[in-house]
């Protein structure tokens, strides 16, 4: 697949940057939720001299919320290289991996089950979240969730939205994330296969620094591993 370049970005094209970002990608490497996995997230998405290093060149066992969340740091480096957005040390701290708990800091918010990326889009107003599948665009993030719980006893799958297509069967969607079981790529399910899911676009990346704003520890997120929410919950914590 091609994706455009796009020299600038704007609201109305960070998509399109999202998208460059994952053509870069690497293919495969297996999906693992394993320490040495979260140890290769880790040294992938590092932090050093005022510059975050986002080089994973080589598959390597990987998971689906990290898959994202290295796109999404990806997407704010190149912003910031081109001069497009400024971010204080301070906030740049906030988005490095330090296996941070459920629902604590940035990446405890992203990686939290549940909604964990749209709620911190709704927190720090990053962009709008939504669940209606005509207004999705290639670009944006997306929370599937394979069943109707949420929290305990989820079954869930954070990617990155590619489109619809038509088979004989009906209705597929499209997305790129690390899928089991061989990690990074892209891949298509059926429509009918998707319980709910939640969307959010990047539209204000500078409102990051709302990071410092807001609790360390989002309360409803972190609850949600040993508690049940409803669908209908999510999307009122999330804006929608």
């Amino acid at each position: 697949m091609i994706y455009g370049v796009v020299a600038s970005a704007s609201g109305a094209n960070y998509n399109t940057l999202i998208l460059q970002q994952v053509s870069k990608m690497p293919t495969g490497g297996k999906y693992s939720i394993s320490h040495f996995a979260k140890i290769k997230l880790e040294s992938a998405a590092h932090f050093e001299s005022g510059k975050f290093f986002v080089i994973p060149t080589a598959p390597y066992p990987s998971f689906c919320s990290g898959a994202t969340y290295i796109i999404f740091i990806k997407t704010i480096e190149v912003l910031r290289d081109s001069g497009q957005l400024k971010l204080d040390y301070a906030t740049l701290n906030q988005l490095i991996i330090r296996d941070q708990h459920d629902g604590e800091g940035i990446w405890g918010r992203w990686n939290a089950n549940g909604p964990g990326t749209a709620r911190l889009f709704h927190e720090l107003g990053l962009g709008r979240n939504f669940t209606d599948f005509s207004q999705a665009q290639p670009g944006d993030f997306m929370k599937i969730f394979w069943n109707n719980n949420v929290g305990q006893r989820e079954s869930g799958h954070s990617v990155i939205f590619l489109g619809t297509t038509q088979h004989s069967d009906g209705e597929y969607v499209r997305y790129w994330s690390s899928n089991i079981p061989r990690g990074y790529g892209e891949k298509e399910v059926p429509r009918s296969k998707i319980a709910c899911a939640i969307f959010s676009r990047l539209e204000t990346p500078a409102s990051l620094t709302r990071i410092h704003d807001v609790p360390t520890v989002d309360a409803y997120l972190a609850s949600l591993l040993r508690k049940k929410s409803t669908f209908a919950e999510a999307c009122q914590k999330c804006g929608i």
